[in-house]
């Protein structure tokens, strides 16, 4: 049947041809429109449900498999631009393999942005490419000439192109003409093939069977600082190095140029808002709170006010601009958690009961983890009542303090709050201030912590504060590189925390603290300490990982340059950070061969390797540690026997490394980290 003729077809359906309607319901000719394939598109988060994330000027590599019946060339691009803009720019994609293509894209400022693929085939294209092989078999005739000026022709009539073009393309087309009455084939081949004449049909040439893939897939561009940076943690309370005196933003702007000296660019508090009373916690989390315990910044809220207002003993709103205002001048920008728990005290039970889960009795509900209460706090929730109106307010908090100049929020346990809300209040924030940045402090299950990463969370805390060994952590940062994770989840790995004091830290004095530096300095694009790390401090609650003596319910006050500090360490690598454009690169690091399963070995590069750095770090705190590894001489396209330029910038010692196989060795005493530059030899 299907090799009949139309009217033996017609014939042995009984039916007439111009009658016929789909069975399947689908109209052939629609069908058509997208005549060449567009598919395995990347990267695409959920089909395009949520955006992939980049920083400002920061590559964009999109592939995708394009091809098409018959054996005529196609020619692919993509389109892109910002999101509700009218015209868009293009970006023609390479052909690379096995009918994959791609190209790279960047986005100048942050903002929402869009990208999608369009492929055609190209006529013109395969015209050239079947006239050479004729005139290469000496088979060229007027006839494929005659073809190829028509295509110049029918560009002219073609609907894209300028009046340059147009008018370029009438004097080709002439030229040919006149060639053609004067018979000369050889004129007319160059011209038609000439890369002026290519040029201007790729500009203004029909693309025939112009096809689009069906998604425009969405990109959020952040700035800078969303994917690097140097987070210090403190809690302002206590920086007045007096445990009897309740320190102040005054305090916190004496202690800035210490933290710049440090080399951090962002200063985060924990809640800075005024504390409750009612059940307040003691010191190491009692519940019998001596008179002048301050109890925890978590349990916010009180007669003096709740999410907006300022804990009256940091200072007011004047102090609080000018400690915006002084931390900019010092390199560093300030963070403040956002925390939605509440204060039995806070203003919103009685204003907004619906807001709360109350118990049969008439009683509020308090916040539980069970076995776990916390007394001191309970949570809001965001369905029943609640909805919109506690939504509303809590975005218009977060508008309050963007008003007041921080545009950076580290969010408590969002994974505990409703997801929908996040993505909404996040779109909300930023069409106010694109440049706003959202960490998640969620350790919780992975696709949790991926979601909250999808709905619009710009940094994610993350489990390397437990990876130790060296294969787990090579599994993880692995995953977090190379897996479509990477394309929208951006870690911040924290070496510790207030609320976590990790067992090896407890456990492996000052040369695991200069380790966990190294890897979280290193490995990471965004990194966080929690003060008091640079002094080693680690004393635990027996048992638990947990501080003792803990800041979050008490004043505390340390010698922040007491012997046996690491702070010389943290202002090596914050400055290696800062100089080299390798460390800028989260996805850029590569694990290679070091035959010591105690030793951790990595490099990140740029891609044209003018940047190239390798890491070792001992995680044994304990011995010394050494072997043989690998030189990645390949990455710079050198054979195993070949020779490169090393230095070691730990020391500054500067050597040639003669082959691919060379040996190290790391004493955790004297320093449990190395870090070499590499360099091709000099010609």
């Amino acid at each position: 049947m299907s090799d009949a003729r139309p009217s033996e077809a017609k014939k042995k359906s009984g039916k007439k041809a111009g009658a016929m309607k789909p069975l399947s319901g689908i109209d052939p000719v629609a069908l058509s429109q997208n005549r060449v394939v567009i598919e395995a598109v990347e990267p695409m988060i959920d089909g395009g449900r949520f955006a992939v994330k980049r920083t400002e000027n920061e590559d964009l590599v999109i592939s995708a498999d394009i091809f098409c019946d018959g054996h005529e060339k196609i020619a692919a691009a993509v389109v892109y631009g910002e999101t509700g803009a009218d015209r868009w720019s293009e970006e023609p994609l390479v052909f690379v393999d096995n009918d994959r293509w791609q190209a790279t894209i960047r986005f100048a400022r942050p903002g929402p942005y869009r990208y999608s693929i369009i492929a055609w085939r190209d006529v013109y294209a395969t015209w050239r490419d079947e006239a050479k092989k004729k005139l290469d078999a000496g088979k060229l005739t007027d006839l494929e000439l005659t073809e190829g000026r028509e295509l110049v022709d029918a560009a002219q009539e073609a609907d894209r192109g300028g009046s340059k073009e147009k008018k370029a393309l009438a004097k080709v087309s002439e030229r040919l003409k006149k060639a053609a009455e004067q018979k000369d084939a050889t004129a007319q081949y160059s011209l038609l093939t000439s890369e002026e004449t290519i040029a201007l049909l790729d500009v203004a040439g029909h693309r025939t069977n112009l096809s689009r893939f069906e998604v425009d897939v969405p990109v959020w561009v952040d700035r800078t600082a969303a994917a690097f940076s140097a987070w210090y943690e403190l809690f302002p309370r206590s920086q007045s190095g007096d445990t009897q005196r309740h320190g102040t933003f005054d305090d916190v702007i004496q202690r800035l140029p210490d933290i710049q000296e440090m080399g951090f660019d962002v200063l985060y508090f924990p809640p800075i808002h005024p504390i409750g009373k009612t059940n307040r916690k003691g010191k190491n989390n009692t519940l019998t709170p001596d008179e002048g315990d301050p109890g925890s910044p978590y349990a916010i809220g009180s007669k003096d006010g709740g999410h907006k207002a300022l804990h009256p003993e940091l200072g007011d709103f004047d102090d609080f601009a000018r400690l915006i205002e002084t931390a900019g001048s010092h390199g560093l920008e300030i963070a403040i958690d956002f925390a939605i728990q509440c204060s039995p005290d806070h203003p919103w039970i009685k204003e907004h009961p619906e807001w709360f889960d109350w118990r049969p009795d008439g009683t509020i509900k308090f916040a539980e983890n069970p076995p776990k209460k916390y007394e001191d706090i309970v949570n809001v929730h965001f369905y029943r009542g609640a909805l919109p109106s506690l939504w509303y307010e809590l975005r218009d908090t977060f508008l309050f303090w963007l008003d007041k100049g921080v545009r950076i929020f580290r969010v408590d346990n969002p994974h505990t709050k409703a997801f929908p809300f996040w993505e909404w209040v996040i779109a909300e924030v930023r069409k106010v201030d694109p440049g706003a940045i959202f960490l998640a402090e969620a350790f919780t299950r992975p696709k949790v912590m991926k979601r909250l990463a999808k709905v619009g969370y710009n940094q994610s805390y993350s489990y390397f504060t437990w990876r130790n060994e060296k294969a787990e952590l090579a599994e993880y940062l692995t995953e977090l590189t190379t897996e479509e994770c990477a394309e929208f989840m951006r870690p911040n790995f924290f070496v510790n925390t207030p609320d976590i004091n990790p067992v090896y830290l407890q456990t492996s004095g000052r040369p695991g603290f200069r380790t966990r530096l190294a890897l979280a300095a290193t490995l990471g694009g965004n990194y966080g300490v929690y003060s008091g790390f640079e002094l080693c401090e680690f004393l635990p609650v027996p048992g638990k990982e947990e501080y003792l003596n803990s800041e979050k319910y008490e004043i505390r006050a340390f010698d922040w340059k007491a012997d046996g500090n690491i702070r010389e360490d943290i202002a090596f690598f914050n400055r290696l950070r800062r100089r080299e454009a390798a460390l800028q690169d989260f996805r850029s690091l590569a694990f290679f061969n070091f035959w010591n399963d105690q030793v951790l070995y990595y490099g990140k590069r740029t891609a044209d390797r003018s940047s190239y750095l390798l890491f070792m770090v001992n995680l044994d705190p304990r011995h010394a540690q050494g072997g043989h590894f690998e030189v990645p001489l390949w990455e710079f396209g050198l054979g195993d026997d070949a020779s490169i330029e090393a230095e070691n910038l730990v020391s500054g010692q500067a050597m040639t490394w003669h082959g691919k196989v060379q040996h190290w060795w790391l004493d955790p005493q004297q320093c449990p980290y190395a870090v070499f530059k590499l360099t091709l030899p000099a010609t």
